[in-house]
């Protein structure tokens, strides 16, 4: 015990004993005893009291005297995790291995409160940055390009079996949070081009990694128009049933938008037709022809002859023009239904040397032509004599059964 506590200890006695001893009285051997009895107890009593104080009085003096400004309050309690231990050192104290993790307020284990998932790597990828290295691309149609795999891209579709890069677009269209990069690419084959839609992010190591194909050409479709990313994360894909080239006239094309969204690791069609079926503004023509029979030479030895062109029209579309071709090449026009005829100029594929009023759906006509031939005689070939439907605006249509447009006619003496 230091001087100061035995100082603090010596003064509660005295304090005790001054108080004490005035109030003694001698009064006899009985009084005399009860007296030392009472003393024994008071001083049992005494002796604890003086215990007590000498531990609890001397500390709180000393936390009294030595406290000095201390750390400020600590904030909330922070779970960490704890540090390992090494061979031979001492273990922490735990509870048993029974009893339940500690968990956060949101019921996620100790370590994990309030850690916020890795964010999603940015897909965002510009034009120069597709074109400055090699992209993974998914299968084309056989028939358009065999460019698969890990190419690098150029920057125009002008060379054949070289895919290019045509235009791109950004969205978030696998919900990670972040946007992804969708291309358009294309590889020519011809006068065509085949297409893709393929989407594009990085890996968490910043690389260009191809997240999937949206569309491409060859799947019921022969062309890509358009496409565009919405604010829901879905893709919307313009495509058309024909890819207008080698004279083929823009007016056949037929078109219709698909929506499609990635589910399941895969961009999946979820909106708008899946198939173009029929197209509803053709029709069926057929063709029968029977033969240009001549007759007797006249002085300057050309000869005269007849050509009955019979056409049904099986529908379902009335046709309000037809055109017959290849007629020129029987001889020079004489007369007959000639006189119904006029010349249209060629538009596309397209071309007809007499054009004639329309035939009805499910209705049959027949028109007789007149001809003048050169020669003495038949050669005893056949000349392929066609038929087809125009529109009111003078434009060539296809036929639902192309074969039967056609007839061969053969020219008799």
């Amino acid at each position: 015990m230091t001087e100061y506590e035995d100082r603090l200890v010596d003064a509660e006695f005295t304090a005790y004993r001054d108080a004490l001893v005035p109030a003694v009285q001698p009064a006899g051997p009985d009084a005399a005893r009860a007296t030392v009895r009472r003393r024994r107890h008071r001083a049992i009593a005494v002796t604890a009291a003086a215990v007590v104080l000498a531990v609890a009085v001397p500390v709180a003096g000393r936390a009294a005297l030595d406290r000095q400004p201390g750390p400020p309050d600590p904030g909330p309690a922070q779970t960490v995790e704890p540090s390992p231990t090494g061979p031979g050192s001492p273990s922490p104290s735990t509870a048993p291995s029974s009893a339940p993790p500690t968990s956060s307020p949101t019921g996620s284990p100790a370590g994990s409160a309030g850690a916020e998932p890795p964010a999603a790597p940015d897909g965002r990828i510009s034009r120069a940055q597709l074109l400055a290295g090699k992209v993974t691309l998914p299968a084309w149609s056989p028939d358009e390009c065999q460019a698969d795999g890990a190419v690098r891209l150029r920057k125009a579709d002008d060379d054949v079996g070289e895919p290019a890069l045509v235009s791109l677009a950004h969205g978030d269209v696998d919900a990670d949070g972040a946007d992804e990069t969708v291309a358009l690419v294309g590889c020519r084959y011809g006068e065509a081009v085949g297409k893709q839609v393929v989407a594009f992010d990085r890996d968490t190591a910043g690389r260009i990694v191809t997240l999937g194909r949206v569309a491409r050409t060859g799947e019921g479709q022969r062309d890509i128009l358009a496409y565009e990313v919405t604010g829901g994360g879905s893709v919307r894909v313009r495509v058309a049933d024909i890819q207008p080239c080698c004279d083929v006239p823009t007016y056949l094309t037929r078109d219709q938008w698909r929506t499609y969204r990635w589910q399941g690791g895969r961009f999946t069609q979820t909106g708008g037709p899946t198939a173009f079926g029929p197209d509803g503004r053709l029709t069926d023509l057929t063709l029968t022809a029977g033969e240009l029979v001549l007759g007797t030479p006249d002085a300057a030895g050309k000869r005269t002859g007849s050509l009955t062109l019979t056409v049904v029209n099986k529908g379902p579309v009335d046709v309000p023009q037809l055109g017959f071709s290849s007629l020129g090449r029987l001889g020079e026009r004489a007369g007959g239904d000639f006189a119904q005829c006029r010349d249209l100029p060629a538009v596309g594929p397209y071309w007809a040397d007499c054009v004639t009023g329309g035939l009805p759906a499910g209705e049959r006509r027949s028109w007789t032509f007149r001809f003048l031939v050169d020669g003495p005689t038949s050669d005893g070939g056949a000349t392929a004599v066609r038929v087809d439907h125009y529109d009111a605006q003078n434009k060539g249509w296809p036929d639902l059964t192309q074969l039967d447009n056609a007839a061969d006619v053969r020219t008799t003496n």
